[in-house]
């Protein structure tokens, strides 16, 4: 499905050709995120991630995107907790273009400090509309939450007064120690040649890196009880979400753990839509979802309810784990959840934008992405006994990290943590 090459600087470059298409997808990959920084720093992998699109030493802002757009194509970027990713989507016979422009971004950034100044303000105005968005809002709040005093507890996006405060040498001194060709990748997707794409990397990153390993702060405590935030806001909707500590990205169980998630909340054939949203009616939106890290992961399940449904809508959540607890899954559950793993994978990887999504998370992750038959073997030796062991493991009340964002009162917060206690019997 693609091939891989490593250069001796340590650079990835990964292809992978699908004839069939007239468009390839081109990302260039860095290995850093929200957990490679410092509190002090937070948010600078983001605000980095903006600035490379306000101009190089031979580009401006509006070159770079008239670049792109002026052949069709589309521009974006996103950072993550690990890694952040420039990206371009355009016509097959571009793709050299897009090369050009997304190397010109990482290798010769002018980080202007006049365009610093306005683009702090931009970073800050997008911090507020998350904010102001209590879907949105509230797993920052549960992450606080479940990762006190880490990393993995803080925004992306970073908090508005370190924001403010950040200085070009910062970007500088950040950029310098983590832009390096041993922690990039390039990463392609669609009708392309690979002879195209390794010349061009060769000739473009041929400086050595200075560092070739990049660490992060590992988490290390252990969950010791029940935690719970209510952030009181005046909201048409209670948004209410629950995460779980979780297993591993290498964890024996990890597959178990992406199928218990479609079978809980992972469509609408789901468990907990099939119950809260058909069957009680409570809400329009509830879900799951599932992250893995190097060291740890996490469950998670949101809802938005109504103000006055709050407690009820946590207590029947509660109410579907301690079932799922109690009795196995069945044997038309787990097979429609395998199914259904297998034929989104299919669909995404049709996409040249989504299959390059894919292979430069998993391979900057964890240095190679699986084939999509070793993907399907290993979904297909799930077990039911698997899914009650994983079960098990993290749906317990001294896992169970709760948050919310609405109106509710001190007795409503009162009766939400008695029903979550529930998960205890």
């Amino acid at each position: 499905m693609y091939k891989q090459t490593t250069l001796k600087n340590g650079l990835k470059v990964v292809t992978s050709h699908m004839p069939g298409m007239e468009s390839v997808s081109i990302g260039l990959w860095i290995g850093v995120g929200g957990r490679f920084e410092e509190k002090r720093l937070c948010g600078i992998s983001h605000l980095i991630e903006h600035m490379l699109f306000k101009g190089t030493t031979s580009r401006t802002a509006n070159a770079l995107k008239e670049a792109i757009e002026g052949v069709g194509g589309t521009f974006n970027a996103f950072t993550g907790e690990t890694l952040t990713c420039y990206l371009v989507k355009l016509p097959s016979y571009c793709a050299k273009l897009g090369l050009d422009i997304l190397s010109d971004m990482a290798l010769h950034p002018t980080l202007d400090p006049a365009e610093l100044e306005k683009e702090k303000f931009v970073v800050c105005e997008e911090i507020k509309m998350y904010m102001d968005q209590p879907g949105q809002h509230v797993f920052e709040i549960l992450a606080e939450t479940m990762w006190p005093n880490h990393p993995l507890g803080r925004p992306v996006a970073g908090y508005i007064p370190i924001v403010k405060n950040l200085k070009r040498q910062d970007l500088v001194n950040f950029r310098e120690r983590f832009y390096q060709p041993a922690n990039m990748a390039i990463v392609a997707a669609g009708k392309l040649k690979k002879e195209d794409i390794l010349s061009f990397a060769k000739d473009t990153f041929f400086m050595p890196s200075s560092r070739k390993t990049f660490s992060c702060s590992m988490y290390k405590s252990r969950p010791g009880g029940m935690k719970t935030a209510f952030f009181r806001k005046n909201t048409k909707q209670a948004h209410l979400a629950l995460g779980f500590h979780s297993v591993k990205r290498s964890h024996r169980l990890r597959y178990a753990a992406l199928l218990l998630h479609i079978i809980l909340g992972g469509n609408m054939s789901s468990r907990l839509f099939d119950r809260l949203r058909e069957e009680k009616g409570l809400c329009y939106e509830i879900s799951s979802s599932v992250k893995y890290h190097r060291e740890t992961g996490a469950f998670l399940i949101h809802a938005g309810v109504d103000n006055a449904k709050l407690v009820e809508a946590a207590g029947e959540i509660i109410k579907e784990l301690k079932e799922l607890k109690k009795n196995s899954v069945t044997r038309d559950e787990l097979a429609r959840a395998k199914e259904y793993t297998r034929g989104q994978l299919l669909l995404a990887l049709e996409d040249t934008g989504s299959r390059m999504t894919w292979l430069g998370e998993r391979i900057m992750s964890e240095g190679k992405a699986p084939s999509v038959k070793e993907i399907f073997r290993k979904i297909e030796r799930v077990t039911a006994g698997d899914i009650d062991e994983i079960t098990r493991m993290i749906f317990n009340e001294k896992n169970l990290n709760f948050a919310t964002i609405g109106p509710a009162s001190s007795s409503e917060r009162k009766k939400a943590k008695e029903t979550l206690r529930g998960l205890r019997r």
